[in-house]
């Protein structure tokens, strides 16, 4: 039985120094190695959600009874991301999203198993639909692409695989759970979740380069060292912008939708 554990422990080891350069058929990246399931997932977006309500003075949620049309507002905006077929466990999370009331915060961030939450700070900051629309596809993308364990399979993943290969206790969720708020994604993931927003805007409605509005407006406004964690990891803001309008040129998409107004409208429906 050691000699079977041994072997299995070498293989997965020798696996997980490979290269994350493989493509799909359809050109977009393949996922990483990840040590985590899909359950392991979504208990690392309940601990968070948990974490979160318990925190009302750190994260001062809006009620979803009271500002029921804020809400409508937003889940249907992420359903229309959802539903273009390309994200990935669409189905297989409970893709929920909350709004924190904080105005001096620009920042948006998706824990692993969807779990969505937007700073009234972020909403208020961009200027049409279509710039929450880009930031949005890219915080999904990083749940649906599950960034958040192929990072922790890269830190924490041998460590983790001795103790489950020994018959250690290795449920440690919880505890990661409570850091993944500011967590820093690499740049190859960064990368990732700007093209994915793309691809994920790509068939509907919307400019599929929203997230290079955001990018634009923070450079037009001087106003750069405040980009939040979630977009400030490399690329450079420029690269950025030109990449994702590059992949949008190159997918042909024809989405032309800001909706300034009815974003206007969904801003008010806040407390000020």
């Amino acid at each position: 039985m050691k000699k079977i554990r041994l072997s299995i422990l070498v293989t997965v080891v020798a696996a997980a120094t490979l290269l994350y350069t493989c493509k799909k058929k359809d050109g977009t990246p393949a996922p990483g190695i990840n040590i985590f399931s899909l359950a392991d997932d979504k208990q690392m977006g309940e601990d968070l959600k948990q974490s979160i309500l318990q925190d009302p003075k750190g994260y001062p949620l809006l009620d979803s009874v009271k500002y029921v049309s804020s809400y409508n507002f937003l889940n249907n905006l992420v359903k229309a991301i959802l539903d273009t077929g390309n994200v990935e466990h669409r189905n297989d999370f409970n893709w929920e999203v909350k709004i924190i009331k904080n105005d001096t915060v620009l920042n948006a961030f998706c824990a692993p198993g969807g779990k969505i939450y937007v700073f009234t700070g972020l909403i208020k900051y961009l200027d049409n639909e279509d710039q929450l629309a880009g930031v949005l596809g890219h915080e999904i993308a990083h749940a649906s692409r599950r960034h958040v364990t192929q990072e922790m399979t890269r830190a924490y993943g041998l460590t983790l695989l001795k103790d489950v290969l020994l018959g250690k206790d290795s449920s440690k969720l919880a505890d990661i759970a409570a850091g993944l708020v500011n967590l820093k994604f690499s740049r190859e993931f960064e990368a990732e979740a700007d093209e994915f927003s793309v691809r994920y805007l790509c068939p509907t409605s919307y400019k599929s380069d929203g997230a290079a509005g955001f990018f634009i407006k923070i450079s037009a406004s001087g106003q750069g060292q405040k980009v939040p964690v979630f977009l400030s990891t490399h690329p450079s803001d420029s690269s950025r912008i030109t990449n994702i309008q590059t992949k949008s040129a190159e997918l042909k998409c024809t989405g032309m939708g800001l909706y300034s107004s009815r974003y206007a409208a969904f801003k008010s429906s806040l407390p000020k």
